[in-house]
């Protein structure tokens, strides 16, 4: 014998029908997983992180195979399984909301300028009060800010580095949910916007719209995340007793 044929590396065969077995076992998996899957999403009020489905699912499930699947599976029904930000929720499909419309509750229309400043803040953010109203050029009052967090479109984020620590305002994953979008780089870009009639074809050639950040949660370098002390401030916390 020579001593290629001594060192040559075995390759065990498998048989068609293992090979078949082994498929089916696999796709029998897949099937059970994303039943579990579905299940969690659906007894949800509210969209489900990949990090919640991850922890009650079976130990190292493919996260993203098994709801790319289940959206498949959902993909021509009255329902559609979507994704917002790193979360999935069961809605219904687009073309048969006006079924749901007399059901539907009527929630306040929000005003103009309201309009402008969570366009402003979807597009700029993080961006602070003093940011917005020189971006619109008018003062914006507090009352329109308090209506957009009481949407839950927009959230504080943080305090910006700078002298008074102006706090920093961000949409949040209801924005995403209510408009249908699945990431806020999803937003409309100039070209669609002017193709909308929301912009003149006649903007100024330096004219731009920037890239909002890819991770809404990710504080910028100028950022100090918001603690209990800031909460308190802005009225938002009960403040702590302190003892005598």
């Amino acid at each position: 014998m020579s001593e290629n044929s001594a060192n040559a590396t075995v390759i065990p065969f498998v048989s068609d029908e293992a090979a078949g077995e082994r498929k089916a076992a696999e796709r029998r998996h897949l099937a059970e997983v994303v039943r579990m899957a579905e299940a969690i999403v659906f007894a949800s009020a509210e969209p489900v992180s990949e990090r919640a489905l991850a922890a009650r699912l079976p130990e190292g499930v493919d996260i993203a195979a098994t709801m790319t699947e289940l959206q498949k599976i959902y993909a021509q029904r009255g329902v559609n399984l979507v994704r917002v930000a790193d979360s999935w929720a069961f809605r219904t499909a687009g073309d048969l909301a006006f079924l749901m419309s007399r059901d539907a509750v009527q929630q306040k229309k929000l005003s103009r300028a309201a309009l402008e400043v969570l366009a402003i803040i979807a597009y700029h953010q993080p961006v602070t009060r003093a940011e917005i109203e020189d971006i619109r050029g008018v003062e914006t009052s507090k009352g329109t800010l308090d209506t957009l967090l009481e949407t839950e479109w927009v959230r504080m984020r943080g305090r910006r580095r700078t002298p008074g620590r102006p706090v920093t305002y961000g949409t949040t994953d209801n924005f995403l949910d209510h408009f249908a979008l699945e990431d806020i780089r999803d937003l409309p870009g100039i070209e669609e916007l002017k193709g909308a009639g929301l912009l003149s074809a006649r903007m100024p050639s330096n004219f731009s719209i920037p890239l909002p950040p890819s991770d809404l949660d990710l504080l910028t370098d100028d950022e100090d995340p918001l603690t209990d002390i800031d909460f308190e401030e802005l009225g938002l916390l009960t403040p702590r007793a302190v003892d005598d």
